[in-house]
């Protein structure tokens, strides 16, 4: 009777660490509160409450928000790096139209000339260097000619 294995599922959900939050999201929170409490030692607490805000919604964004079932996170690197390196590519069309019926009318170029190639070898070519190789080079073909 086979073995049995137990196949593992659902591996795309993230594992809870602190309820229903995630390591990813707790990680994201760990920062952002890093990043509040750095603005808070700096800025007056009026200055901190209105700076602060934007933080805030940034973290739970980033840790929170899904698009197309996939982390925020993923989203904006994915858009970060389609507006760094556009897809679409433009053709300027640099030639006129008479320097392209020019150049196709002019004669074509001469063929290259043709590669050496090496002879096949023969059964009676591999007897001969059988031959040398078996008599440590002391058989030479030349002196038999």
């Amino acid at each position: 009777m086979p073995q049995q294995f137990v196949v593992p599922q659902f591996i795309d959900v993230e594992d809870k660490i602190i309820g229903p939050i995630t390591t990813r999201q707790f990680l994201i929170f760990l920062g952002t509160a890093f990043v509040l409490f750095i603005m808070y030692v700096i800025l007056r607490f009026v200055y901190w409450v209105f700076a602060g805000i934007p933080v805030l919604v940034i973290g739970l964004v980033f840790a929170f928000v899904r698009v197309n079932g996939q982390p925020f996170h993923y989203f904006f690197l994915n858009l970060t790096q389609t507006s760094r390196r556009p897809k679409v590519r433009v053709w300027y069309k640099d030639v006129t139209d008479a320097e392209l019926r020019a150049a196709l009318a002019a004669p074509p170029a001469a063929p290259a000339a043709a590669k050496p190639t090496k002879e096949a070898v023969t059964t009676s070519r591999l007897q001969e260097l059988s031959l040398i190789a078996n008599t440590g080079g002391v058989y030479r073909p030349e002196d038999w000619r």
